[in-house]
């Protein structure tokens, strides 16, 4: 039986939620049915979560919603996530974790440093892209000033891998003379986010204002090659 779930608890690959083992103090009760699989149920309960935080907040998320949409009990969500904020917590670990294991299958290292890089941010745009959820989930936690954030160990490990790739890459390049020395590879990274974060989370309101179509597939493929382009040149020798 898979006990309850608290913070900075997945596997370093696919982080996938696994559970911390409870104070043995209290024999805890078995959760209320559903347990034939407990993983898979905890993975139901994270995907149905992680629309409703994306779409609501913390504030305004309700874990009777959550265990409606489910058909399940409110019992069975704190069972295995503790609370309302472990399992916000547990999303946020969740969807890091699934931009990281698809980062780990570029194969960056096998490519030269340049098609490496246009590779690299290409998929950070076409991401963000694909998992607006994941944009509205990082925007709420940045209005909590990274409280929840703090509260996973997992969270800093999740994103070293990503940061060491870029680096490589970088440092591979100006190694050959591709690249120009004395950029900060988390600099870097901070640059590409910044500009595949604004095109999902301010189009709608750019688009209103300057009057431009960007829900398009040819403007959207323009402005990711724009995007590519940006941060290829800027980094280049």
């Amino acid at each position: 039986m898979t006990p309850p779930y608290t913070p900075a608890a997945m596997s370093s690959t696919v982080p996938a939620p696994r559970a911390v083992r409870a104070a043995p103090a209290k024999k805890r009760a078995a959760p209320p049915s559903r347990t034939n699989d407990p993983e898979r149920t905890m993975a139901d309960i994270l995907a149905v979560a992680t629309r409703e935080f994306a779409e609501k907040g913390l504030a305004g998320a309700r874990i009777d919603d959550i265990a409606d949409a489910m058909r399940t009990s409110k019992r069975m969500i704190y069972y295995y996530f503790g609370s309302k904020e472990g399992l916000y917590v547990a999303v946020l670990e969740g969807a890091y974790g699934r931009m990281r294991a698809i980062e780990a299958d570029l194969h960056l290292d096998d490519l030269a440093p340049e098609p490496a890089l246009r590779r690299l941010v290409g998929f950070t745009v076409d991401y963000q892209l694909a998992n607006p959820d994941f944009i509205r989930l990082v925007m709420n936690e940045n209005m909590y000033r990274g409280e929840y954030l703090k509260q996973s160990a997992l969270i800093q490990q999740l994103n070293v891998p990503a940061i060491d790739g870029l680096r490589r890459v970088y440092e591979r390049g100006v190694a050959t003379g591709a690249f120009r020395a004395g950029i900060d590879p988390v600099d870097l990274h901070m640059s590409i986010s910044a500009l595949s974060v604004f095109n999902v989370a301010n189009r709608h309101t750019f688009a209103l204002i300057f009057r431009r179509d960007l829900e398009s597939p040819a403007a959207q493929a323009a402005r990711r090659d724009s995007i590519v382009e940006m941060v290829v040149r800027f980094v280049r020798a």
